[in-house]
């Protein structure tokens, strides 16, 4: 015979699949009745209209029917504005330090912050952002990414993502893709519309993703750089003095020579440099000889520069068809790259 305490232990198991805590524990579960094997219960959602409602659903009456349940009636209903306001200050009391600074920006939080910065635009930034992501929670890391760069957002896009955050007050929950949490401006902009804000807005929206966004516990936050020495790099440098960075270029030595500034201003700042990603190095045809469409030597001539290394060549190629998705599969010949250089950051 089932009893209210076998029902809380079995939905302590269950966790609300944006904030990943128990949903007893976020107080979720109310009004338990049993009558022998049948139970109906209610189900208090964050938010009206949760995304998420029919996972919640599948994943309480999988955890239910285990313990013994042959029916299980589930009435869905919705936090009131006061218990969302008390939710959400329980959850940011860890993120948040006494100055209203972010505890993440802590030099002890544990969590490593990788930028990904360019000298200008189209070199594949972004895509060597969310591939090393993704890399790095293929092999059970906890990674965010914070698309950091507000007027040529492209990440939502790029990782075929439709999903908006949920909003818990004035804070938000990152959409998870891909194993990685994602914040970005584009999930704030309607029909791909401009961001037109100069340095003030920009550092305040920046601050606002990191100290407003729920986090949860990371080993890796990875930024997403407008390309160049803009507001936004040079506030990041500010928030985040812990930081290291990843110098994207393609072989071109005009490329490269312009990707110099974006290094020489981490040098400047006493941000580390993890080294040159070369990223559009070669296309491999049929007869397996590499086409060097933008010449050789840019990435190298870089890496001498800025007293580093290239750590990784990635080549032309395109990824798997009519996913919309920019994520090269783990298999492929640009998703092993990127594994190998997830790799070789867990062991620096």
């Amino acid at each position: 015979m089932l009893v209210k305490e076998d029902v809380i232990n079995a939905l302590q198991q269950v966790e609300d699949p944006e904030l990943h805590q128990s949903i007893v524990k976020l107080n979720m579960v109310r009004n338990i009745q049993i009558n022998g094997t049948h139970l109906s219960l209610d189900i208090i959602l964050t938010i009206p209209g949760c995304p998420l409602k029919a996972k919640i659903q599948h994943d309480v009456e999988k955890a239910l029917q285990a313990i013994g349940a042959s029916s299980v009636a589930i009435t869905f209903g919705a936090m009131t504005d006061q218990e969302r306001r008390t939710l959400t200050a329980s959850l940011q009391a860890k993120n948040v330090t006494e100055q209203g600074m972010p505890n993440m920006l802590l030099l002890n939080s544990g969590v490593q912050f990788i930028a990904i910065t360019s000298g200008k635009g189209g070199v594949g930034k972004s895509t060597v952002t969310i591939n090393l992501a993704v890399a790095l929670a293929r092999l059970g890391k906890r990674v965010g990414i914070l698309d950091a760069d507000i007027y040529g957002f492209s990440i939502p896009a790029m990782m075929n993502i439709d999903q908006k955050p949920t909003m818990l007050d004035q804070t938000a929950i990152p959409v998870e893709s891909h194993g990685v949490k994602l914040m970005s401006m584009g999930f704030f902009t309607n029909d791909n519309q401009p961001v037109m804000w100069r340095g003030p807005m920009l550092n305040k929206w920046i601050r606002n993703f990191l100290v407003n966004t729920l986090w949860g516990d990371l080993d890796y936050l990875l930024i997403d750089l407008p390309p160049g020495t803009g507001d936004v790099a040079i506030d990041m440098a500010a928030m985040i003095p812990q930081a290291q960075e990843i110098i994207v270029t393609t072989p071109h030595l005009a490329a490269s020579h312009v990707a110099s500034r974006a290094g020489l201003m981490a040098q400047h700042t006493k941000h580390t440099i993890l080294g040159v990603v070369e990223n559009m190095a070669y296309f491999e045809g049929a007869d397996g000889q590499k086409n060097y469409l933008f010449g050789q030597g840019g990435a190298d001539q870089l890496a001498d520069l800025l007293q580093t290394q290239v750590i990784a060549h990635v080549p032309f190629a395109q990824p798997e068809e009519n996913t919309g998705s920019s994520v090269y599969e783990e298999e492929t010949i640009i998703g092993e790259i990127f594994t190998n250089l997830a790799e070789d950051l867990l062991y620096q």
